[in-house]
């Protein structure tokens, strides 16, 4: 899957290079730099999970609750907790932030979308919760919040389908990337590595997975001058690797850890286009 996902991401991108350049060599021979502008904007959206990325961040952040073992470090008694903390599920909704920096040529777009997930937390219902071994001897395990967020960049490609400089444009885009899931789990639960067997404990720390993604989205701007804003609204394809954990992968079994990560996304971004060369000559002639 992630094979084809890859292979479509590059097609796209060849696809619109070849059309930016085409459209450019009818013109000039190839492109005139002077006419190049680069530009900066910011936005925030909401993003929306799929019902499989939304299973997976609840199933994996909350594991342990539901049967996991502990141990102290240092200590072989296995423990199990006496009752399971109240926590509450992450919502399916979630706000993002982004910067993008990029390049404009005549009607080719081209940029760098760095964005980050703001951290989602469900909270402990209490510092400590009491375990129970085999033989009902008792201990006290710290309870973490249960935390969540990611963060990629992407690099985009798109088209202002009417005109360079039109008031109102609409501009499809897409693009390839990376993604980085870090979650925070709720105690120092027991991690088994299925090829050795080996046991490690989970720390009070997050811990991360990395995926490609295929961003496509399609943007509503209102140009004013060098200000501009946007609404935009799009679909961005991630596939997570397995979640390691102390050196070893969650079961894929129990954690579905090899997942369908994709999300939805609606929102609003500002920006501001700087004056290419030719700009400035013509503002240096009045």
């Amino acid at each position: 899957m992630k094979t084809k996902i890859a292979s479509l991401c590059m097609a796209a991108v060849f696809s619109v290079l070849a059309f930016a350049s085409n459209s450019s060599a009818a013109e000039e021979g190839f492109y005139d730099k002077d006419h190049i502008r680069g530009f900066i904007s910011f936005g925030a959206d909401f993003r929306g999970m799929l019902p499989s990325a939304h299973d997976y961040i609840n199933t994996v952040a909350f594991k342990g609750i539901n049967g996991g073992t502990l141990k102290h470090k240092g200590d072989s008694t296995v423990y199990r907790l006496a009752t399971n903390p109240k926590y509450n599920k992450f919502n399916q909704f979630y706000p993002n932030l982004h910067f993008n920096i990029g390049a404009q040529y005549k009607q080719f777009l081209t940029w760098f979308n760095i964005n980050f997930a703001i951290t989602q937390v469900s909270e402990r219902p209490a510092k400590k919760s009491q375990a129970m071994d085999e033989n009902g001897k008792t201990s006290n395990f710290p309870l973490y919040d249960a935390r969540w967020f990611n963060y990629g960049a992407d690099w985009m490609f798109g088209w202002k389908t009417l005109g360079e400089n039109a008031f109102f444009n609409l501009i499809p885009a897409v693009g390839i990337g990376f993604n980085m899931m870090n979650i925070h789990f709720t105690s120092n639960y027991i991690i088994t590595n299925l090829e050795s067997n080996d046991e490690s404990i989970m720390r009070d720390r997050y811990y991360s997975t990395m995926a490609a993604t295929f961003t496509a989205e399609l943007e509503a701007r209102l140009q004013f001058e060098q200000f501009s804003i946007g609404l935009y609204a799009g679909y961005r394809v991630i596939r997570y690797n397995e979640l390691n954990v102390e050196g070893a992968n969650l079961d894929t079994e129990d954690f579905n850890t090899d997942n369908n990560g994709d999300t939805w996304f609606v929102g609003l971004r500002f920006g501001w286009t700087f004056l290419s060369l030719w700009d400035k000559k013509q503002q240096d002639k009045i």
